[in-house]
């Protein structure tokens, strides 16, 4: 009753009532590698900026990259993976060279920077959250052994780069005890570990639904794995959209 009062005065005095801003997908990716000893800091930031989705106009949407050219230096990392290096390679092209390290952030594919920074961390997702992005929506399913994901995409731009689709399943909670390497003796907690990405076509003139399968492997959790999908141009490497989806389970 109390509020319903108050909207009325609100609307007889010409005001309408504060609505929440709507908040912007943003893209964060950390390149990372349990063998690197600046990496922890950067992996505790990735965690944190999840879990308190601290920027007021964007929804942080955010995952692991685990490279794997450190793997010959004392640990090979669990989750490290050629097809990563080859991204973030692929990133230092766009960013005008050839250099890749450890930790490094980059959002919404444009913007880089030693993945540990907080204060430049939260200046680049806000600054992304400003920009128009393309709606996209996910949605997961547990079914048997397999993840499956369906994705409603929005029409191509006109005039633009042609737009890639990207999808990833991560994996939260995921712990691992270092022993040998620039962190031998520590125990190292990870969150939103990318274990596949795939590419599922391109944007075409008109909207239309994408769909993508993973089997479930035996060391992952089901009950840990996220989707997430994102609109990535195939030139510039910049992202136009991006969204997340924790599967349900199918009741069959």
């Amino acid at each position: 009753m109390k509020t319903t009062i108050i909207g009325t005065l609100l609307l007889l005095a010409g005001l309408r009532p504060a609505v929440p801003p709507a908040r912007s997908a943003v893209l964060v990716e950390l390149f990372t590698s349990e063998g690197c000893s600046s990496c922890p800091p950067a992996d505790a930031l990735l965690a944190s900026l999840l879990q308190e989705q601290p920027i007021a106009n964007a929804e942080i949407v955010a995952f692991e990259l685990h490279v794997d050219y450190w793997d010959r230096l004392g640990w090979k990392d669990p989750f490290s993976s050629r097809a990563f290096t080859n991204r973030q390679e692929s990133y230092a092209r766009s960013f005008g060279g050839t250099d890749v390290f450890t930790p490094q952030m980059v959002v919404d594919g444009r913007e880089h920077f030693v993945g540990s920074d907080r204060a430049e961390a939260t200046k680049a997702i806000g600054v992304a959250a400003a920009r128009e992005h393309l709606p996209l929506a996910v949605s997961t399913r547990v079914a048997g052994e397999s993840l499956r994901m369906t994705i409603d995409l929005p029409a191509a731009p006109r005039g633009g780069e042609p737009v890639d689709v990207f999808a990833a399943v991560t994996e939260r909670e995921l712990t691992s005890v270092v022993a040998r390497g620039e962190n031998g003796g520590r125990t190292l907690k990870h969150a939103a570990v990318v274990r596949k990405i795939q590419t599922l076509g391109s944007l075409e003139p008109q909207p239309f639904v994408a769909e993508g399968q993973w089997k479930i492997e035996r060391s992952w959790i089901p009950r840990n794995l996220h989707a997430v999908a994102w609109l990535q141009g195939r030139k510039t490497n910049q992202v136009y959209g991006a969204a997340t989806g924790t599967p349900n389970r199918d009741s069959q």
